[in-house]
């Protein structure tokens, strides 16, 4: 496969090399740098295989595609530690946002407030220290919702979305529903710092159910 730069330059691969594969090509410091790409304008996962030709570009956490990527990633890393701790908690969304990410979650009776941060801070440290690989992949719509049986937040959105569009994340033994664009893997995040909890309704509605 023929894989274009943004500066016009073109390199030749074989097909299913991955975009992290084509970064340490190019160069080893590039590779330890790299957070995320897009492959024809599209989020990939950088060590998904790359099948035909295409326009790669990379980011760095000198890019906002890098940093979405980085903070994205590290909710799924918190949402991991919270169900180690809770595992009846429902989880909902963590999207990454302007300085930082959040997870909104139903922990389904417990209370979880600042004196919770520090052991669920360690815990994905810990977590992060194993270097999992974030892998993606498509499932139909029946398999989504038999993922979540007790979580109707979960059972919401994938009613919401239409089969052959669905994907799912795993690393190590977590899985969330995702659209994707995450870090190579775990072991990139260092540090860790929890700054407030609060309480938000579901989707914003004041008369849907409460999530922290």
């Amino acid at each position: 496969i023929t894989v274009t730069f943004p500066d016009g330059n073109q390199r030749t691969y074989d097909k299913g090399t991955t975009a992290m594969d084509v970064a340490m090509s190019i160069s080893h410091g590039l590779a330890r740098n790299i957070l995320s790409g897009t492959y024809d304008g599209q989020t990939i996962e950088l060590n998904d295989p790359l099948t035909t030709d295409g326009t790669l570009q990379f980011f760095t956490w000198n890019d906002d595609g890098g940093k979405k990527a980085f903070w994205h990633s590290s909710a799924h890393v918190l949402a991991q530690a919270i169900l180690h701790f809770y595992p009846e908690a429902k989880l909902t969304i963590g999207p990454a946002i302007e300085n930082g990410f959040y997870y909104d979650v139903d922990f389904n009776g417990h209370e979880f407030g600042e004196g919770d941060f520090e052991k669920v801070e360690k815990r994905m440290l810990e977590n992060a220290r194993a270097k999992s690989e974030f892998k993606l992949h498509p499932v139909s719509k029946a398999e989504a919702l038999a993922m979540y049986p007790d979580n109707p937040f979960k059972t919401e959105l994938i009613e919401n979305l239409e089969d052959g569009s669905i994907t799912f994340c795993d690393h190590a033994d977590f899985t969330d529903l995702c659209r994707g664009g995450h870090i190579p893997n775990t072991g990139f995040i260092k540090a860790v710092k929890i700054m407030n909890v609060a309480g938000a309704y579901w989707r914003g509605d004041e008369h849907k159910p409460q999530l922290t």
